[in-house]
């Protein structure tokens, strides 16, 4: 059994990463609904928490059914950094997460996110400040390097490890890889099977289908895979993993009415949570992807991310169900 502290995550858990403008309480409840075993929050500003900004402050809204939950808090400044945290345990989470993965420009050409890698005595350091201002157990999201000449992952996990993380979460790939290439997963496994490191050690990269990830799990030795991107508009894809590793054996994939059910409680869940200006145009980024794969989509495609009342969205699902519940998902995915 795998263990967060002292948090029993499963004997191989599948966990959801944190994913800006994706990996909101709406998209949570479906994943973990589907096998997630952890969740974790969109990362949060350690700067926006400590000014009360509306949009950090409503990240913070967990939920009694996605746990066990993190938040995942980010900044380059250690003295925000321990008061967002502060501000984090308030808010009853079971883990708090720190993010030094994000390679986007805004975040780390500020020396926040992956922009920490360039400077690893301050990453350590800031890491220390934060588990002696939390009694909740901190884990850790990052990735090999800042770049090639710089992939000091396993001297690094070692360090994070020494000044008390629980758990560590690494992205195959460098901060200047973005996620353009191939994920190179023996750098995590060497920082596994390190005989210093006693924490788990969970791969994140390119896992997108179940024999992929018992390819992983065998291959590199890791304790539980992050799941990213391969769960946009595939919530499923943590049940299908799962089912696949016990059997052998693939799922049936979701049939058109199972899409149209995930599609239509994501955005219910989006315009109760969010409000419904912000619930109807968020959502519009996420029906491509559960819509997938069926052909002559576009003009339904087009009509969700226009139409432009609760209503209206609604009975254009409703619509595709009835047109489509003929299509065969199976055929398609053999």
């Amino acid at each position: 059994m795998v263990k967060i502290a002292d948090i029993e995550i499963g004997e191989f858990p599948l966990l959801l990463a944190p994913m800006e403008d994706v990996s909101d309480p709406p998209f949570r409840a479906l994943c973990k609904k589907h096998g997630a075993d952890v969740m974790y929050t969109e990362f949060i500003s350690s700067e926006g928490l400590i000014r009360d900004a509306a949009k950090s402050v409503q990240k913070l809204d967990i939920f009694e059914y996605e746990r066990p939950v993190g938040i995942q808090i980010f900044g380059s400044d250690i003295e925000s950094m321990k008061r967002a945290t502060e501000i984090t345990e308030s808010a009853n989470p079971d883990i708090i997460d720190i993010n030094y993965g994000c390679p986007v420009k805004k975040v780390a050409c500020k020396g926040a996110g992956a922009g920490i890698l360039q400077d690893i005595p301050k990453m350590v350091s800031m890491t220390s400040e934060i588990v002696k201002s939390t009694k909740l157990p901190v884990t850790v999201k990052t990735r090999l390097g800042w770049d090639e000449d710089t992939k000091y992952i396993v001297e690094v996990a070692e360090r994070l490890q020494d000044v008390g993380i629980k758990a560590i979460s690494i992205h195959g790939r460098t901060r200047k890889q973005m996620y353009k290439g191939d994920a190179d997963w023996t750098l995590i496994s060497e920082v596994k099977n390190n005989p210093r490191m006693q924490i788990p050690v969970f791969g994140n990269g390119d896992v997108d289908s179940p024999e992929r990830a018992v390819e992983y799990r065998d291959r590199w030795g890791v304790d539980g895979i992050m799941i990213g991107r391969a769960s946009i508009g595939n919530p499923w894809v943590f049940n299908q993993i799962k089912h696949f590793m016990k059997t052998g054996e693939h799922l049936a994939p979701p049939s058109i009415s199972d899409r149209v059910d995930a599609a239509r409680q994501h955005f219910e869940m989006g315009v109760e949570w969010k409000g419904e200006r912000l619930g109807i145009v968020e959502m519009r980024r996420h029906y491509a992807n559960y819509f997938k794969g069926i052909p002559h989509f576009k003009d339904h495609r087009l009509a969700l991310v226009t139409l432009d009342t609760v209503p209206d969205i609604l009975g254009k699902l409703e619509e595709i169900r009835e047109l489509f519940k003929d299509f065969d998902f199976t055929a398609q995915s053999a």
